[in-house]
C-alpha cells in the first residue's frame, strides 16, 4: 500500500510508491515532500532502491525509547525532504528481516545507500545527535538546527 504524505506547501494529500530515480514531489504545487514510508516483507525491499540515502528505522509499537526516534526522524525527513528518505520497519511483524539485519536491540537506525550499509545508531537519541550521525555519512546541509 503506498504511503500518503500531506504537501507541507499546499496541503494536498500525496500517494508515494518505491521508486529508485527521483524524489517525491507534490502532485498540484511540485513542492519536495518529506519521505518517511512503513514497509513490510512485500514492500521492504523495492523501498530501499531509491535515488537518496535510506534510513532503516526498526522499531516496535510497545518500544517507549521507538516513540521518542519517530519525531526526530519525520522533522529530519521534512527539514531534509529531497536528500533522504526513511523507512520504518516494525520488527514484530517481520521478524526474518530484522533478522537479516542482525537486529539486537531498538530503536535502531540503519543508513543505506545504493543497498550497501553504511552505519547503525543504536538506541534513542535527540534529534540533533541523529542529525549529526546523518551528517557525517549524508550531504544533507545543515538545514533547520537539529
Amino acid at each position: 500500500m503506498p504511503a500518503i504524505v500531506a504537501c507541507p506547501s499546499c496541503g494536498r494529500k500525496n500517494r508515494l510508491r518505491p521508486s529508485s530515480e527521483g524524489v517525491p514531489r507534490c502532485s498540484v504545487c511540485h513542492t519536495v515532500l518529506p519521505w518517511v514510508v512503513d514497509a513490510d516483507r512485500q514492500t521492504f525491499d523495492a523501498e530501499l532502491a531509491a535515488s537518496v540515502p535510506v534510513v532503516i528505522d526498526f522499531w516496535a509499537p510497545w518500544c517507549g525509547p521507538c516513540r521518542i526516534v519517530t519525531p526526530a526522524l519525520e522533522n529530519l525527513a521534512r527539514t531534509h525532504a529531497g536528500k533522504l528518505k526513511v523507512v520504518k520497519l516494525n520488527v514484530d511483524d517481520e521478524p526474518e528481516i530484522a533478522s537479516r539485519y542482525q537486529v539486537q536491540g531498538i530503536p535502531l537506525l540503519v543508513l543505506v545507500r545504493g543497498g550497501n550499509e553504511l552505519d547503525r545508531l543504536v538506541g534513542a537519541r535527540p534529534e540533533r545527535d541523529i542529525g549529526a550521525w546523518l551528517r557525517r555519512h549524508v550531504d544533507i546541509g545543515a538545514g533547520a538546527p537539529a
